[in-house]
């Protein structure tokens, strides 16, 4: 705090292009407190009290950097590998590696909160080139847990059946005919979604659970949130779900309105996370899954350590985008608990120490899960993908 309010050294932006800031910033320090928690003495904000209680499973990465800032490309970037869409995302990567332990549910599920598809569309959670079957399936917390998967007014059971029979007969032709791998993935598509259509509402019912796992979580049944994503989180991996990818909205604090003031709204918005987050950890950890569930958080870039320029002369404080230096954390699955990895400089816009691109961090993951990323590839076109392109290191130090 004590350069709060100062203008931003010269040599810390000149060069630098971003999202909505020009000229000459300000510096804004941090108004919240840091405390030194856990046995590894980790610090972390008051803002996420919570998640103090598992700092010691919290393995922190401090000095994240990405090659993009805008919003749909860096997401891409996180979850595919690359900024333009078409690319497999990390979720079906892991089916196309790992298969699925539960053969009547997806082994890629996603759920999203806050009411908001990912900027990367549904590719952020798509299979690109793989076959489709590896893609993610939306689940939702309220209503139909998975849309058009339901049966149609007026078919019962028997005649879904015997429709999709036919319907398996008639793609069993065409692909002896033709060949097309597609043709084979829709047959086990539409087998799959029958399955599911008894499996699928049970997993999703958290009515089901104890008074006591609803109020951890903050979770309430039938409404749709992080916190109930979290909890149906924990029950996907229960029953054999390979891959869960949480998309939260309401993070983008610009300052360009009253409720995007940073100082009240991301205070207000970590704590519709730190709770469950939180709970998750501990539940897992409980149940004895916390070491072979791979939890990451993160978002696609950080924030600048200054105020952003076209807010600069009003009475409210955002952020601009920034993708050289920002933090993450991993826990169970293998990583170093109550570990912190990297460093920044003083001012926090450059990695001072131990620098992780998003390639890196796929490539740790992947090993994590089993994995040579060099290894684990896929021929399109001429040539072998890979989710971590032509790039990445395992980042050794965060391993247990």
């Amino acid at each position: 705090m004590k350069h709060s309010g100062e203008e931003c050294p010269a040599s810390t932006i000149e060069g630098k292009t971003f999202a909505f800031t020009s000229g000459t910033p300000k510096l804004l320090g941090t108004p919240r407190s840091w405390v030194r928690c856990g046995e590894s003495g980790m610090e972390l904000s008051d803002a996420i009290p919570n998640l103090h209680r598992v700092a010691d499973r919290l393995c922190l990465i401090r000095s994240m950097h990405t090659d993009q800032f805008n919003h749909a490309p860096a997401e891409l970037l996180v979850y595919t590998g690359s900024p333009r869409a078409g690319r497999p995302s990390l979720g079906s990567w892991v089916t196309y590696g790992l298969g699925s332990e539960n053969a009547n549910l997806p082994g890629f599920v996603t759920l999203i909160s806050s009411g908001v598809q990912p900027n990367g569309g549904t590719a952020s959670f798509g299979s690109g080139f793989l076959p489709s079957v590896y893609q993610g399936v939306q689940c939702r917390s309220k209503g139909d847990p998975v849309l058009y998967v339901s049966d149609p007014a007026g078919m019962s059971r028997q005649m879904r059946r015997t429709s999709l029979d036919a319907l398996r007969d008639l793609n069993q032709l065409q692909a002896e005919a033709l060949g097309d791998p597609e043709t084979l993935t829709r047959i086990a598509q539409y087998e799959l979604a029958f399955r599911m259509q008894a499996s699928v509402p049970e997993v999703m019912d958290i009515s089901k659970e104890s008074p006591e796992t609803l109020e951890a979580y903050g979770a309430q049944p039938g409404q749709t949130s992080l916190a109930n994503n979290c909890l149906l989180a924990r029950r996907l991996v229960e029953e054999g779900v390979r891959f869960v990818h949480l998309f939260d909205w309401g993070w983008d604090f610009h300052g360009t309105g009253p409720q995007e003031d940073i100082r009240d709204g991301l205070t207000t918005k970590a704590a519709t996370f730190d709770k469950p987050a939180a709970a998750l950890i501990e539940d897992l950890e409980q149940r004895g899954l916390l070491d072979e569930t791979l939890i990451l958080c993160t978002g696609e870039f950080g924030r600048t350590p200054f105020r952003e320029g076209r807010t600069a002369g009003g009475g409210i404080l955002g952020r601009d985008h920034y993708p050289d230096c920002y933090s993450i954390w991993m826990a169970g699955g293998g990583v170093k608990g109550g570990h912190v990895h990297g460093s920044s400089d003083e001012l926090g816009f450059q990695v001072a120490e131990g620098g992780v691109h998003i390639h890196d961090l796929q490539a740790t993951m992947l090993h994590l899960l089993g994995f040579d990323h060099t290894r684990l590839t896929y021929r399109f076109q001429g040539r072998d993908f890979r989710l971590t392109d032509v790039h990445g290191e395992v980042v050794r130090e965060v391993l247990a």
